[in-house]
Parts: structure tokens; C-alpha cells; sequence
């Protein structure tokens, strides 16, 4: 919502009987709404899941070098673990070692 006086958004903020309103922090002006409505938002969570040595015939493998072993041969996979406008996150398994990294570049 947004200020009829000086078209700045409005905060919810509740008045000296507990009820909600709306106010402007630029001007001050408040009013209460007549259809107000609490919207709760629960983000749905990803399955966990792991890549073990049987699906990895399935995996593309790519020529990441371990940091562990250094061999230049990894199965690769990727998930979009941070926010949208942020790049996918990596994961690596190495094919010799079987030791797993991300990058998040």
C-alpha cells in the first residue's frame, strides 16, 4: 500500500489498542485498512539426496582436478541451492577418490 499524501510505502504498525495500521514514516500519515489480510508464507524445502556410486555411470564427467587427490576426472551435478538471481552451485565427485566439493561460482 502506498500513501495517498506523498505516494511513499506504507508500514504496518498497530495503535495504542493493539489494532494494525498503516503509516507512512515520510509525512505520518496512518489509516487502517478494511480488508486487512495476514498472508504467512512457509517456503517449501528441497529434498536432500545422494549421489552414490551406482548412479554415477549416469553423471557427466568433466576435467575439474580433485583437491584431494589431484586427479583431473569428476562427476559433476548441478543445483540451484541460493536464491534465483544468483548463479547454480556446482558439485563435483571425483572419480578416482570419490571425494565431493561445490563450487559456487
Amino acid at each position: 500500500m502506498f500513501c495517498k499524501k506523498c505516494k511513499s510505502l506504507l508500514v504496518p504498525q498497530t495503535d495504542e489498542k493493539g489494532r494494525v495500521k498503516f503509516a507512512c514514516r515520510k509525512c505520518g500519515t496512518s489509516s487502517r485498512s478494511k480488508e486487512l489480510k495476514i498472508i504467512s508464507v512457509n517456503p517449501k524445502r528441497d529434498k536432500l539426496f545422494f549421489v552414490d556410486k551406482k548412479e554415477n555411470n549416469e553423471l557427466p564427467i568433466t576435467n575439474e582436478a580433485c583437491p584431494e587427490c589431484k586427479h583431473r576426472k569428476a562427476y559433476y551435478w548441478i543445483i540451484q541451492t541460493r536464491a534465483a538471481d544468483e548463479p547454480p552451485t556446482k558439485f563435483y565427485k571425483c572419480v578416482k577418490c570419490e571425494h565431493t566439493w561445490r563450487d559456487y561460482s
